[in-house]
């Protein structure tokens, strides 16, 4: 039997969902879904303080990154000793959680026969399913991975069918960092298409670019959803000051027509796994209330 170590909370859903939660053996300290990951032990920790103000925290990665720092640590001993056979990682950002280069520090020193390492690196919502599949042709599960990942494909394709047929397009800015402003890219802009909007920041496929605020404002988009990568609702409502205090900001249409929505960006929209379909989603129900029910409000998004 596989003993899998997952230093990725989207990784960990992803063995979750293919059916190997019981093969976990450790996880990161991000790890916490599906419920019963938390009593895992935990391998990593971050340089930072995650309560700090994000201004704060975005000094602090600099810095590390800067000087080429890692932003976390990975427990060499602890991942010794749970003799994982498998590990789960990933190298497409560095400061979203622990990388491939921190995992091969850590087995740096190993003698004898090493875990295998499947590291990840999606940038698109196709290249995710992708991964999902990679996951389960590594666990030898690859016709579950199959179907599982053609199940996801169908529910995302059955909410932008409902979408083409809705004439109006609102215009979306999905803002990724609130201080300084970033606006969100990668697999996100592809997400506000399928869910019936136009993303105006953001390429479908790039990494999630800076944003001035004075683009924003020009922009002028008919919705801002706020979506934070690692914050949930309630973080992220504590991080607005700055952008609530920018001139201008009471002008926006958004602001003006309650469309400004506040959304778990850290369970939903940061992690590249098998709830990017929930996240279409919560974009769908944002973007036009009128043609799907609020199933996620509360949860997901709430407005501002």
């Amino acid at each position: 039997m596989e003993r899998i170590v997952s230093l990725l909370p989207s990784t960990t859903e992803i063995a979750c969902a293919l059916g190997f939660q019981q093969a976990l053996v450790g996880r990161s300290h991000e790890c916490d879904f599906p419920p019963g990951v938390e009593t895992l032990p935990v391998l990593t920790e971050a340089k930072l303080d995650a309560n700090a103000p994000s201004a704060q925290i975005d000094d602090r990665v600099r810095k590390l990154v800067g000087d080429g720092l890692s932003v976390y640590r990975v427990d060499a001993d602890l991942l010794r000793e749970l003799r994982p056979t498998v590990i789960l990682t990933q190298d497409h950002c560095q400061v979203c959680a622990a990388s491939l280069r921190d995992v091969e520090e850590a087995l740096a020193s190993w003698l004898g026969e090493r875990p295998r390492v499947l590291s990840l690196h999606p940038s698109g919502l196709e290249e995710v399913w992708q991964d999902i599949a990679r996951v389960a042709t590594a666990l030898g599960a690859q016709a579950h991975g199959e179907d599982y990942v053609a199940a996801l494909g169908e529910r995302v394709a059955s909410i932008a069918e409902q979408t083409l047929r809705i004439r109006q397009r609102p215009s979306v800015a999905c803002v990724e960092w609130v201080d300084p402003l970033m606006a969100a890219g990668n697999w996100v802009p592809e997400l506000v298409t399928l869910a019936g909007g136009t993303s105006v920041f953001g390429e479908k496929g790039e990494h999630s670019p800076w944003l001035e605020w004075e683009s924003l404002r020009t922009a002028d988009p008919d919705v801002i959803v706020l979506l934070p990568c690692g914050f949930d609702i309630e973080r992220t409502r504590q991080e607005l000051a700055p952008l609530i205090a920018q001139p201008g900001w009471g002008d926006l249409q958004a602001v003006r027509s309650g469309r400004v929505f506040v959304t778990d960006g850290n369970q939903y929209f940061n992690r590249p796994g098998p709830r990017l379909l929930e996240s279409v989603e919560i974009l769908a129900e944002i973007l036009h209330p009128d043609h799907f029910a609020a199933k996620h409000r509360g949860t997901g998004w709430q407005p501002l």
